[in-house]
């Protein structure tokens, strides 16, 4: 019989890889069952577990802005539908200020109920980017919206399947119905059916580990391993000290944060006051966001192995003033402000505390599309350098972690074709430690479509630290059929015709350190 009035040491190891260990399993059920290329091939999904009361346990290494927010979703359905949750229900959440990100990420959430379906006693979430969910532009990522409204459908925890039944003819309505509808709601159903079958995959892993182990040695782990997380971050804030940093973004906004140490109570406070007010942009980042991005920042300065979970925020102080860009109120736009404005926050983080160049910053959203298809990739750039390592070329970094489509798939789904991919020489800044070099990526379209670039880094590079050299900015450009060439800002919508080249310059990542040679 296991003592549950502290952890052992080997079984807190077995626990932390079970519980990382179903939400892989969901995962790899997610990619196999799911229809899109966003999905199957890009792998721009997340999957995790949760306690009761909503607080994260586990995830699998998936997407960084995605986990560190999933757990405002699944209490915001705790809140709204706690006592009408039932067994086999499932809910569909993408609200950006219930926990969402930005309308593109469609969370999937089952309660886990015990043996008697009586109790609650964990939850399974799945969120996938769904390659469209209606919007002014096709991809669902409109580069000049300026309400939410203006960005897609918006689903605030929707019963999806009511005591095992998929309620396919609501979810059809809610589609449908819309000012800006869904463009392909038949791939919204089989992806939202992937996640629903992800979700079940854990649920049944669960239910096997509480047979073996018991219920209580399950749910007393849990919290070991959420307070083995809690210690391992206060030991790298142990080793942090004061500092603060501002950062300028293309568009003029700016990310103001002060991050103080108490030594004493071995905790840390993120201030974000100065920060700019909520932008009419859509690069306002839904305050989960944020708290995603502080979470990964910290996650990443501990060295032992832990799964990132509710543990690592304990230490952490979050001061978010309300209606500033980093916790907007309705009906600010975000689109951008989980794949933009997340990236800028995390770089900002590791000024502060002095041990990170920034990376590209940005992560080159690009879509396009008409009425018959649509799609979404995000595209690699360089990363920061750091003290003692250079930054890498050619990877996506931070805040995404998700694929490039192979050319293949890409060229054999959808009327484009790559005519050039590489990376950009000499766009990492220079320094005792190089940052890593963006990439160039060319896209030939052969029909008519509509695409789009919602990026960052433009006009301002990314910074070096230390003495080291800023990266170089990136670039966007058409050139049409005829030769004629176009520089884009940092975000645009352009009418491709067939023929037409679209080509994206990615930043590259700053320096650290004087460079003495």
């Amino acid at each position: 019989m296991l003592n549950l009035s502290k952890p052992d040491p080997i079984y807190l190891e077995i626990f932390k890889n079970l519980y990382q260990f179903i939400a892989e399993q969901m995962g790899i059920t997610l990619q196999n069952t799911a229809s899109s290329v966003n999905i199957k091939e890009r792998l721009d999904f997340s999957c995790a577990i949760f306690d009761q009361q909503g607080l994260l346990v586990a995830n699998a290494p998936h997407i960084p802005v995605h986990l560190g927010s999933m757990s405002e979703s699944v209490k915001s359905l705790i809140q709204d539908e706690g006592n009408n949750l039932e067994p086999g229900d499932v809910y569909l959440s993408n609200n950006p200020y219930n926990g969402g990100t930005h309308l593109p990420d469609v969370t999937a959430i089952t309660p886990v109920f015990d043996d008697n379906n009586q109790t609650i006693l964990f939850y399974v979430a799945s969120r996938g980017h769904q390659a469209d969910i209606g919007g002014i532009t096709p991809g669902s990522m409109p580069p000049h919206s300026t309400s939410i409204l203006e960005e897609g459908i918006l689903f605030d925890n929707f019963l999806l399947v009511q005591k095992g039944e998929f309620k396919e003819q609501e979810l059809r309505e809610i589609l449908s119905n819309n000012p800006y509808p869904a463009r392909n709601p038949e791939q919204n159903i089989a992806d939202f059916q992937a996640q629903i079958a992800a979700n079940e995959k854990g649920v049944q892993e669960l239910h096997k580990m509480v047979n073996q182990y018991g219920l209580e040695t399950v749910q007393a782990y849990m919290k070991f391993v959420q307070e083995n997380a809690e210690e391992c971050v206060k030991k790298a804030i142990d080793v942090l000290t004061d500092g603060e940093f501002s950062y300028q973004m293309d568009q003029g906004a700016v990310i103001k944060v002060k991050v103080t140490i108490d030594n004493e109570n071995r905790s840390a406070t993120i201030d974000f006051t100065g920060t700019s007010q909520q932008l009419n942009n859509n690069f306002n980042a839904p305050k989960a966001v944020t708290q995603a991005a502080v979470l990964y920042v910290f996650r990443t300065l501990v060295d032992d192995n832990i799964p990132l979970n509710a543990g690592c925020l304990t230490p952490l102080h979050l001061i978010i003033p309300e209606g500033c860009l980093l916790n907007p109120n309705y009906p600010a736009a975000v689109v951008a402000g989980n794949v933009e404005t997340s990236q800028v926050i995390v770089d900002a983080l590791y000024g502060a505390l002095g041990v990170l160049a920034a990376s590209q910053g940005t992560m080159n959203n690009f879509t396009f599309g008409n009425e018959k298809y649509q799609y979404y990739e995000t595209i690699c750039g360089g990363s920061g350098a750091g003290i003692n390592f250079n930054g890498t070329d050619a990877v996506h970094t931070h805040m995404t972690n998700s694929r490039l489509t192979d050319p293949e798939v890409l060229e054999f789904r959808y009327p484009v074709l790559v005519e050039e991919f590489k990376i950009r020489e000499n766009s990492g800044g220079n320094g005792q430690y190089s940052g890593g070099n963006g990439v160039m990526r060319n896209i030939k379209f052969l029909e008519p479509m509509t695409a789009n670039i919602l990026s960052g880094h433009r006009v301002i590079p990314p910074f070096g630290l230390a003495g080291g050299e800023a990266g170089k900015v990136g670039k966007n450009w058409i050139r049409r059929k005829d030769g004629t060439e176009t520089i884009l800002n940092s975000t645009a919508t352009v009418e491709m015709e067939c023929g037409d080249n679209f080509i994206i310059e990615t930043p590259g990542g700053g320096g650290f350190g004087e460079d003495v040679t």
